[in-house]
């Protein structure tokens, strides 16, 4: 599979990431306009970070010429070919090396409204749904295509529902989209690789319990389409034959990730945190180890901040090094420095904590002593977190960027706080 381009793509504002791949072959006379009409309407329209993927189907003509310069000229625009011809073959290979949020696909004609992306989508991002599908077979959809093509994909989606008990309404439309996740995970058990592929996909979210979302859509038909119709349905009633053979043998369940309704950790937070609780637990642990030797010869509060100043100054000089990875001496003391405002807080609430224990009692125990420190850390830790990761090593790094993380594939161009 070759590759033209940067994988990378930086947008500070958009968060979450879409490919939008668009499977071609043979289409250099159509394929420059159709690009640059969607890459302006997603620059222009689209609230998310997007990447379009042009994926060449084998073709003969300049297809591959014309996706390479598209994707040098349109910063957003990534161009791969195969050696392969089969629009399934092509949604596999570029969704199973998407790094993005969302995959999603659209006919190099883009018979679809442009206006239908956004809510074809988002059920995606928010993490309502799993997969998603335009439909241009219910009511409020708005077609213009020939009789023989509306009888054909009436027909087949109706034998769908009569075999599958499908509850899908429309399963050859060229519009659809997934959480990578949920797609990465469907993707090894899809058999087909040309026009059955889509239809198989849905039938194995559908039947594993996964949510599909259904947008309909103003669909015109492309007059120039050389979809062969009475090849591809016989390609068609091959493969429901297929997945009927395989519901029947049982091997059509398969594991599937969770929905994700709620938000997720931001970019790189998810690694930052084991290393954080590690050292944050050595860290109090020494606290407290410190605060009984020195408790026995000084006052309860003298005894926190002299065991609270020297776990600080090794959290932060920790953290620095295998959190946040920063490494060599430059902005060694002013990191110091700015952790000391973690220092000033989780002081702050464990001298608050021991006096206040001490006016309650006279003479408390030491276990008690302990406990109470423990709890003031806990809040401290959160506190001192959040401000190592978004103030004290933000500009290395520690807040994450926006951008997505490179994929496999390059494409076209305590007592303290002291608990963490």
């Amino acid at each position: 599979m070759d590759t033209v381009g940067d994988m990378s793509l930086t947008t500070p504002i958009r968060t979450r990431i879409v490919d939008v791949v668009v499977p071609v072959y043979n289409e250099a006379h159509v394929l420059a306009a159709s690009i640059r009409r969607l890459h302006d309407y997603l620059l222009s329209a689209f609230p998310y970070a997007f990447r379009i993927v042009i994926a060449d189907n084998a073709s003969t003509d300049a297809t591959w010429r014309v996706a390479g310069e598209l994707a040098r000229e349109l910063p957003h625009v990534r161009a791969v070919h195969l050696d392969e011809k089969g629009r399934g073959r092509a949604l596999r290979k570029t969704w199973a090396a998407s790094d993005a949020d969302v995959v999603a696909y659209m006919d190099v004609d883009l018979s679809t409204d442009l206006d239908a992306f956004l809510p074809l989508v988002a059920p995606l991002v928010s993490g309502h749904s799993d997969l998603a599908i335009g439909t241009r077979l219910v009511r409020s959809a708005e077609v213009v295509r020939g009789p023989r093509r509306e009888v054909v994909s009436r027909s087949y989606n109706l034998l769908l529902r009569g075999v599958f008990a499908a509850r899908f309404s429309d399963a050859q439309c060229g519009f659809k989209a997934a959480r990578t996740v949920v797609a990465q995970a469907l993707l090894p058990h899809v058999h087909d690789e040309e026009w059955f592929f889509d239809t198989e996909l849905l039938l194995l979210a559908e039947r594993n319990g996964l949510r599909i979302h259904e947008v309909p859509v103003d669909w015109t038909d492309d007059p120039d389409s050389r979809v062969n119709v009475v090849r591809t349905a016989l390609d068609d009633l091959r493969g429901m034959a297929r997945v009927a053979r395989r519901i029947a043998a049982g091997t059509f369940r398969v594991a599937v990730p969770p929905r994700v309704a709620h938000a997720r950790l931001p970019r790189g937070m998810r690694a930052q945190l084991p290393s954080f609780a590690v050292i944050g637990v050595l860290s109090t642990l020494a606290h407290l180890l410190l605060y009984v030797l020195l408790r026995g010869g000084t006052g309860a509060l003298a005894a926190n901040a002299l065991a609270l100043t020297a776990t600080t100054i090794a959290n932060t000089a920790a953290n620095r090094r295998w959190t946040f990875g920063v490494r060599g001496r430059a902005g060694a003391w002013t990191h110091q420095a700015q952790g000391g405002l973690a220092f000033l807080v989780g002081l702050g609430l464990s001298s608050a904590a021991l006096a206040g224990l001490h006016a309650a009692v006279e003479r408390p125990a030491r276990a008690v002593e302990l406990g109470v420190l423990i709890g003031a850390g806990v809040v401290a830790t959160v506190v001192r977190f959040l401000l190592l990761r978004v103030w004290v090593f933000r500009a290395a790094g520690g807040a994450g960027a926006s951008g997505p993380a490179p994929g496999s594939v390059a494409m076209a161009d305590s007592a303290s706080g002291d608990l963490a």
